[in-house]
């Protein structure tokens, strides 16, 4: 007996077409949502901002702003706030952990995008959330047009403008070496050991502090001549090449003295207050463990043919080539508001080649130097 085939009834036919649409629509849908996925991550966007982006409906709001590093901070984060989302797409991004929630409490204070762009250029979490607490700062442009100023220094430059009537560029100048401060008051420990370092009356070395690499300088380019100068290696051989330029031309360049411990500079320093007194050591001794004689980078030089260094051809030669060498004039009558000590005519300070030409070409101390390019 033959079996009959059974037919679909109309309502199975019909639950069965509407599945597969369903199954259509379901694919049809997260075939757009890779899509969705693909475009935003070619616009440079994140997974999570991606996922924060099509929830809140702003795909084409990303699209339109592609590899945007700030939008795409503020989608991956929970501050996010929907209508900061043009503030967000104008302010440069820079690393900061909390740039989003600082970001919308500087809005709040009635800053611009622009004006928030220049506050986090100049700041990190902790000086940018200091300033989101306070009133809207007056002098922002004045300030933060240079690349040097630091936010966190603001009220010190503030203060210090409006007692001295300085221009805003020594302002920050001044603030950022800690000219500011009473000399020897506070001041900052240093460590490091290259060419690069400070020291004055605001930094300090402390007493352990002794250069690597320290060498003799050889006996016949000093005044001496008993192998008692010496200096780091990289400023004696930049020395030596100098002193030989210089012997090319004619002229009897040789150093007077070079590297000094913190126990010989206690007793220079004693030895000129008892001779001279106490002003004079103010202005052209350095108490001990600020000298940068401790350094090893730091020369007093001497003429072979004269015993007053400022007027012989050896100096006039110094001050017109020792930057092809690497040093720098360290301590111009033209820079004693800076380095806070007196001319000193024979003192010069290896730094690098390219670190003495910038201070040469623009005639910059080397605290200048420090501030504008080093300690930023």
């Amino acid at each position: 007996m033959q079996k009959k085939k059974l037919k679909p009834t109309p309502f199975a036919k019909k639950l069965g077409t509407i599945f597969i649409v369903i199954i259509l629509i379901l694919v049809t849908a997260f075939g757009y949502y890779l899509h969705c996925k693909n475009e935003l991550k070619k616009a440079g966007y994140t997974p999570k901002a991606i996922t924060r982006i099509l929830k809140e409906l702003k795909k084409d709001y990303a699209l339109e702003n592609p590899n945007n590093k700030t939008l795409n901070k503020a989608f991956e984060s929970q501050y996010y706030d929907e209508n900061n989302l043009d503030y967000y797409k104008q302010i440069k991004y820079q690393e900061q952990k909390n740039i989003i929630q600082n970001i919308n409490k500087l809005i709040k204070k009635k800053y611009s995008a622009r004006d928030i762009s220049i506050i986090l250029a100049h700041g990190n979490d902790k000086s940018v959330a200091e300033l989101a607490k306070k009133e809207k700062i007056k002098y922002l442009e004045e300030f933060f047009s240079y690349d040097y100023a630091k936010l966190e220094n603001y009220e010190r430059y503030e203060k210090y403008l409006n007692e001295t009537g300085d221009d805003e560029e020594t302002t920050i100048l001044k603030v950022n070496l800690n000219l500011d401060k009473e000399a020897y008051k506070d001041p900052i420990q240093v460590t490091d050991k290259t060419k690069n370092v400070l020291v004055n009356k605001h930094y300090y070395l402390g007493e352990s502090y002794i250069p690597d690499n320290l060498t003799k300088v050889p006996l016949k380019y000093t005044i001496a001549g008993d192998g008692s100068v010496k200096g780091t290696k990289e400023a004696v051989d930049a020395a030596v090449k100098m002193i030989e330029a210089a012997q090319k031309d004619k002229l009897n360049l040789l150093i007077n003295s070079g590297y000094r411990s913190y126990q010989e500079q206690q007793e220079v320093y004693d030895t000129y207050l008892e001779l001279y007194g106490q002003n004079y050591v103010n202005n052209y001794v350095t108490k001990p463990g600020y000298s940068e004689h401790q350094t090893g980078y730091g020369f007093d030089f001497a003429s072979g043919n004269s015993n007053v260094f400022q007027q012989s051809k050896e100096y006039t030669w110094m001050v017109n080539n020792s930057y092809k060498y690497g040093f720098c004039y360290r301590f111009k009558k033209s820079k004693e508001e800076m380095t806070e000590i007196s001319h000193e005519a024979w003192h010069f300070r290896y730094v690098g080649k390219k670190a003495a030409q910038i201070i040469y070409e623009n005639d910059l101390s080397f605290e200048e130097y420090y501030a504008m390019y080093i300690d930023k």
